[in-house]
């Protein structure tokens, strides 16, 4: 997967909105703004102080959707519409056809917060969203001939498919569609972190660092950990056996961290961009150890997914917004918000307070979810502060994009 850097030149700012120019820009600042109503909007749910309507599904089943088909699904869309014209020099949706899919998106999210009762409409903006997405990005991979990237599009598309097994579980027509989706979206989730980061986290790092180093990859850790992770989805969506998935989880644990211990270099921990990125990869590694213990020690399932979403999905996306955000709008990387401190610190006691609270106070279960989401909240509050205006306006370069 290649990465082009960014060429600055010194050229007078446009002006205006800039919005829909690049696919990165309209789906970073839906998703932070989806990250904090969802939450609220989920508080109020679990707390009995909102009367919308859920049936059919659980209201954790209302909530994990969309925070992985939405929120999450929002991300991958602004990540891929940016690096597929950057891999292909084909230019992606911007202008009009931008806003049109942000608008599918947009509409399906806001369908969704009357809970069930306009469920039909929402699972048509939903998968027409998806599909939309799949063709957008697609089109240039083909047109360019980059079959090696293929990949990501077959993972969206798995996306997608998991998205319309969970209305079809909503409809009656497949059994435990809910579970299927929930459980395939995280596991495909974490596997597109994997395969995206292990590509760009590197790289960020040999660039962020102030001391010149060059991170060694090593080409048999990185097929042993997508054949072992392939043989993990396999066995946790379609055939449960519960004597594997330990073998597999710890297996993935060992090799993953062995590459991460490879990319780890003390300069990181000076650059809040980096260290990010380097502590949610890290979460998601310990997420294999958890899981793969999580029969051993009796450990509640839904720890164990929330260390995956929040800490690897969560923390992972955000940072990584941040990251491209400010390449792709042409600010100097180095400089960032010291803001930023603030977010990736409130994003990490959210994990805390979720996962690993509960494991030594279970008593206090529920304060520790209001806690954890109040963390959420504002990590996320400080991400669109800050990058509503670069997200909004040109960049500061003068170039398209």
């Amino acid at each position: 997967m290649a990465v082009v850097q960014i060429q600055m030149r010194q050229s007078s700012p446009a002006k205006g909105c800039a919005l829909f120019n690049l696919g990165f820009r309209p789906f970073f600042l839906g998703a932070g703004i989806f990250a904090i109503v969802s939450i609220v909007w989920w508080m109020l749910i679990y707390s009995a102080h909102s009367v919308v309507k859920i049936q059919s599904i659980t209201s954790a089943q209302w909530h994990a959707h969309e925070m992985l088909y939405g929120y999450s699904l929002a991300v991958v869309a602004g990540f891929l519409l940016t690096a597929v014209r950057n891999w292909t020099g084909i230019q992606t949706l911007h202008g009009k056809p931008l806003m049109g899919l942000f608008a599918l998106w947009v509409g399906a999210r806001v369908l969704f917060l009357f809970g069930t009762s306009l469920m039909l409409w929402a699972a048509i903006l939903d998968l027409l969203f998806g599909l939309v997405l799949i063709l957008s990005i697609g089109y240039p991979i083909i047109r360019a001939r980059q079959w090696p990237q293929l990949a990501v599009i077959v993972k969206v598309a798995l996306l997608w498919t998991g998205n319309a097994v969970f209305y079809l579980g909503y409809y009656g027509i497949l059994q435990d569609g809910m579970l299927y989706a929930i459980n395939g979206a995280v596991l495909l989730l974490i596997s597109l972190i994997l395969m995206i980061g292990r590509r760009v986290i590197p790289f960020f790092i040999e660039r962020g660092v102030q001391d010149k180093i060059k991170i060694t990859h090593h080409q048999w850790v990185d097929i042993s950990i997508l054949v072992t992770f392939l043989a993990l989805f396999v066995n946790e969506i379609f055939y449960r056996n519960h004597q594997l998935t330990p073998y597999l989880a710890c297996g993935l644990f060992l090799m993953n961290g062995y590459r991460l211990y490879h990319w780890h270099t003390s300069g990181l921990w000076r650059v809040p961009l980096l260290w990010s990125l380097y502590l949610s990869a890290w979460m998601i590694n310990v997420g294999f150890l958890v899981y793969g213990l999580q029969a051993l020690f009796s450990i509640p399932l839904v720890l164990v997914l929330h260390l995956f979403t929040i800490g690897g999905i969560g923390l992972m996306s955000v940072a990584m917004m941040a990251r491209v955000a400010l390449g792709h709008t042409g600010r100097d990387i180095r400089k960032s918000s010291s803001w930023l401190v603030l977010l990736f610190i409130a994003m990490t006691l959210s994990v805390l307070f979720r996962v690993f609270a509960p494991m030594f106070s279970m008593q206090l279960y529920t304060s520790w979810i209001f806690v954890s989401a109040v963390c959420w909240i504002v990590g996320f509050a400080v991400f669109v502060w800050i990058y509503t205006p670069i997200l909004w306006m040109p960049r500061v370069d003068g170039t398209p994009g």
